[in-house]
């Protein structure tokens, strides 16, 4: 096996990020404990590796809950909304494609899974995402099968009474999405008005290096404000938008003049509307996707760059 360790490498990386950036929902974090665990792997005895696929699975869930649990403390202190690290169209492909279920990519669900613990979210995830039957998680988080099964019902419990429910045609979503951001760039307030949900909410992730809000914006008029104030600057800027597939979900990023990425925007469609609007402009969760501009730094005189 350990002439083979590259292709294995090339073989179960995806699969092991999968696993690891649905734990943590941070692109660095995750490939951080992919790295760890097939380190881990190359140092292991051969012989007491069955299927090096197991293996992976069982040393990145361990990984990530440990790696979970250390940042809980860091997300409860965190400057404003936390979102995840976002994916867009050729990472979050591949990572969604390990699965059929690739609707639990979206940032809507893995904020969801930030209120189970590290042990429910592991469970929920290898069990109702990633199709492990209970005997086998047992053996991954040390736990008897029965109880495994008691902790994801639990979990699931809590995740559905909160999963986003989101309409099956890409195609319907990317029109709207289309449509969404045409009329925040024509300054269309009445079209955003007929495209936004009556309770929608803005978040807006800038942490504490980006200009994001510090707090969601809730109803659709003050949406509406706030994404009027965000365009108008946009336009004065030279603020380039180009629609994206963000983490599955219609989107778009926002490009300087030097085409460097100030931000990027995911939308949850529900029934037809636009129920949320996410933005994330926190340079630690986005130096994976591009060259960064200075223009969404807290500390630029840009303004609130989002």
């Amino acid at each position: 096996m350990r002439d083979d360790l590259e292709q294995t490498f090339r073989d179960l990386r995806p699969y092991a990020f999968a696993i690891a950036y649905r734990m943590l929902g941070s692109v660095s974090e995750a490939e951080d404990v992919v790295q760890d665990a097939f380190l881990r792997l190359g140092q292991a005895n051969d012989r007491e590796i069955a299927s090096p696929k197991a293996y992976v699975a069982t040393v990145t869930t361990r990984l990530a809950i440990d790696a979970l649990r250390s940042a809980k403390a860091r997300r409860e202190s965190y400057v404003g909304p936390w979102l995840p690290e976002p994916l867009l169209e050729g990472e979050a492909d591949t990572v969604g494609a390990t699965t059929e279920t690739a609707d639990s990519l979206s940032m809507a669900f893995l904020v969801v899974l930030e209120t189970l613990t590290p042990l429910e979210r592991a469970v929920f995830l290898l069990h109702d995402v990633f199709s492990f039957e209970y005997y086998e998680i047992a053996t991954v988080v040390d736990k008897s099968a029965t109880n495994c099964r008691q902790i994801a019902s639990r979990a699931r419990r809590r995740v559905h009474d909160d999963k986003p429910r989101f309409a099956p045609s890409r195609e319907q979503h990317d029109r709207l999405a289309e449509r969404f951001f045409a009329a925040c760039q024509g300054m269309d307030m009445n079209g955003l008005v007929e495209l936004l949900a009556g309770d929608a909410v803005l978040y807006g992730d800038g942490g504490s290096k980006g200009t994001g809000i510090n707090r969601p914006i809730y109803g659709r008029d003050n949406v509406v404000k706030m994404l009027g104030a965000w365009f108008r600057q946009a336009a004065r800027l030279g603020i380039r938008v180009e629609s994206v597939r963000v983490n599955g979900q219609p989107g778009a990023k926002f490009l300087d003049l030097q085409g460097r990425l100030i931000n990027v925007i995911s939308l949850d469609i529900v029934e037809g509307t636009i129920q949320a609007v996410r933005s994330v402009i926190n340079p630690d969760k986005l130096g994976h996707l591009a060259p960064l501009s200075p223009m969404g730094l807290r500390s630029s005189h840009s303004g609130d760059g989002e």
